[in-house]
């Protein structure tokens, strides 16, 4: 299984991408810059993850910083010790704060090893994260790839990434997730790697951030 962890990847990735599907080459040009953005695996990345679902960049940033302002380790045992009113004082939705409660306890109790899940192979790994209350595949995917290194995923779930290949591809504004999982299919093994292209594209094209971590 190859690992992301550098740009030397991400730069094989995009040089892999362009020989399996020349439609891309346009879209590398367009897109500029592919980030890495990887991020350490562990409660504080996926936690991180959980944050960003369904909010704009700059609305997670925020959120994250008021959590990191509390003065605490953003560690399953530290994080158990607070009160909702304090998870909904940082700008968490309930069922956000929620889902990072029972996924600090689920943690803390060893039901999960959120280390050692990452070495899984991709279905496996997304089935374990998946099993934990509130984290869907979306979370489970993109904290495999920027948490754990992993090259071949695509987020289908994501809205922004299926918009950037609508546009890119010139078809519907918004291609649904069996469409996008078609298209994805051929860019394996780099999967990962066209991912961040299409959010650097739409970071380009549409002019918002919606990668999942900052």
């Amino acid at each position: 299984m190859t690992i992301i962890r550098g740009m030397g990847e991400i730069e094989a990735g995009l040089a892999a991408l362009g020989r399996i599907d020349p439609r891309l080459l346009p879209v590398i040009e367009a897109a500029g810059p592919v980030p890495l953005r990887l991020a350490e695996p562990g409660f504080a990345g996926l936690a991180q993850i959980v944050v960003s679902q369904m909010v704009s960049r700059a609305s997670a940033n925020a959120i994250w910083a008021r959590i990191e302002s509390l003065g605490i380790a953003i560690t399953p045992s530290e994080y158990r010790a607070l009160s909702l009113e304090q998870a909904l004082g940082c700008g968490l939705s309930r069922a956000k704060a929620a889902t990072l409660a029972s996924l600090a306890d689920a943690t803390h109790r060893g039901e999960i090893d959120l280390l050692s899940v990452r070495d899984l192979p991709a279905p496996k790994a997304i089935a374990a994260l998946t099993a934990l209350k509130g984290i869907g595949p979306w979370t489970a995917e993109v904290y495999l790839m920027f948490c754990g290194g992993h090259a071949d995923i695509f987020p289908v779930g994501d809205v922004a990434l299926r918009a950037a290949v609508g546009h890119a591809f010139a078809i519907d504004p918004r291609p649904d997730q069996r469409r996008v999982a078609a298209l994805s299919a051929s860019w394996s093994p780099w999967r990962s790697v066209a991912a961040r292209l299409f959010w650097a594209y739409y970071a380009k094209m549409m002019r918002r951030d919606a990668l999942p971590l900052g």
